[in-house]
């Protein structure tokens, strides 16, 4: 079924809730310690919070999106999403925030149902650019939304930055009740959803991100830390066992051995971790006093700015993309993407102590994320059946979260190694930050191109095969 053409932007801007409400992230730490009286360390649980509910809530998101609600679906998200803005922007305590916190996770979930209404209405010929746009609206927005909220919350105070993100969503369910069309209940089949599995991985993903983001407080060699890891390694392996066995599992997991799907999904983790400690770290090099050696003492109204050339980036990555898709394999453009952002990372790592240098650096993450992000939906939805994509794409997602993960925990414990008298990051742990992202970035580089590589040999031989057997 197509719909009209006005689908696609409506889509779009439905996404684009999730970069401003993921923007109210890193630049609010300080501004919601000093605000509620709490400390730093007590503050990044906004952080920690909303990643967890949002690793819980995305695959059954994703999972629900691939049934013939999508559009109720898409809705409820908001109006949960909205509700949590309106509790962090009224809460009295600390933890009423958390709770509006964790209710904003569900945008994570958001890009995959949005991703599955695109399969369902767009015309095929439009198909794979608007899943690939789709899929790079929120590194886009986020460029737009850090600046926003800097200087909403550097001329106000946090709360009106809040109260901000829930006028958008406002505005996004507006859109999405007069542009999308009603549901059909016979526009997909539908199946019994998957309550032990869903349980599983929730509480799986649930202390493995835990243990990640709460890691640098336990001590990286803590028995609660191990625990909790080993904890969530036998959850996660029970949860595989019961999806290979299950008529309808959450997660199709055989889908998730095919090339492309694995070559997506692994990228996904690498590039997420990279992404972040390049993100985390050059906004905490814009913010620190110049008398550290490497900060750029910008306050907050401005620091949000150090992020906006993301987004030029990665929307002029996506419109390049969209002009190409027809031509080039988009295999292709992981390595491109991956090897833009090697360049970035490390002109980051070796180049970092004035303002363009980090300008540049944040331009170029953004045309190699543009790039390899629109390509990971693709991918995966040539390779799935329709039934099968908001699942498939929404488990994409979670891996990005698992690895941005990742990223904050070595990012973390770098920091840490290097850390001054009173515990601030040094010129070192900076510099020895940037190097674990370059690497990190090289690595799946090195990885995808030899992918690239192998993949054209097996071709050509196939191609020279059939020559020879046609004669």
């Amino acid at each position: 079924m197509n719909a009209s053409p006005r689908i696609v932007p409506v889509l779009v801007y439905a996404a684009l809730s999730t970069a401003i409400v993921s923007s109210l992230g890193m630049l609010l730490v300080p501004s919601i310690a000093d605000g509620m009286d709490v400390s730093v360390s007590t503050a990044q649980w906004m952080l920690t919070i909303n990643l967890l509910a949002g690793a819980v809530a995305t695959p059954v998101m994703g999972r629900l999106s691939d049934g013939p609600h999508q559009k109720r679906l898409l809705l409820v998200s908001l109006v949960i999403v909205l509700a949590g803005c309106i509790i962090a922007a009224l809460a009295p305590t600390f933890w009423v925030f958390l709770l509006g916190r964790a209710m904003q996770g569900l945008t994570y979930g958001i890009v995959s149902v949005t991703i599955s209404l695109a399969r369902r209405y767009v015309a095929p010929a439009h198909r794979q650019s608007a899943i690939s746009s789709l899929s790079v609206t929120v590194a886009s927005g986020i460029g737009v939304g850090y600046p926003l909220t800097g200087v909403i919350s550097g001329t106000t105070s946090y709360r009106a930055a809040f109260w901000f993100a829930a006028l958008f969503v406002v505005t996004a369910i507006v859109v999405v009740v007069r542009g999308i069309p009603t549901d059909d209940p016979d526009a997909a089949p539908q199946h019994p959803f998957d309550l032990p599995g869903a349980s599983l991985l929730g509480i799986g993903l649930g202390a493995l991100l835990l243990g990640l983001s709460e890691g640098e407080h336990w001590g990286w060699g803590s028995v609660t830390f191990a625990a909790v890891m080993v904890g969530a390694i036998v959850v996660l392996a029970a949860w595989v066992a019961l999806e290979l066995r299950s008529t309808h599992p959450l997660i199709n997991l055989r889908v998730m051995s095919r090339p492309d799907v694995v070559l997506a999904n692994s990228t996904a983790i690498a590039l997420g971790g990279a992404l972040y400690i390049g993100l985390s770290v050059g906004s905490l090099v814009a913010q620190a006093p110049a008398s550290t050696g490497y900060g750029l003492a910008m306050p907050v109204l401005w620091a949000g700015f150090v992020i906006a050339p993301l987004s030029i980036g990665s929307f002029a990555a996506n419109r390049i993309v969209r002009r190409l898709s027809a031509r080039i394999d988009l295999a292709t453009l992981l390595p491109i993407g991956a090897g833009l952002m090697t360049v970035a990372a490390a002109l980051l790592w070796l180049a970092h102590s004035h303002l363009i240098e980090l300008l540049v650096g944040m331009l170029l993450f953004g045309f190699g994320m543009g790039s390899s992000y629109a390509a990971m939906p693709a991918l995966i939805a040539r390779s799935v059946a329709a039934e099968e994509l908001g699942s498939s794409v929404s488990f994409n997602q979670v891996l990005r979260t698992v690895g941005s993960s990742f990223g904050t925990a070595i990012s973390a414990a770098v920091l840490a190694a290097h850390a001054g008298p009173l515990g601030e990051p040094t010129d070192a742990g900076i510099d020895g930050t940037f190097a674990v992202s370059a690497g990190v970035c090289v690595l799946i580089f090195a990885v995808l191109a030899a992918h690239t590589v192998v993949s054209r040999r097996a071709e050509v031989s196939v191609r020279s095969g059939s020559a020879v057997r046609q004669q």
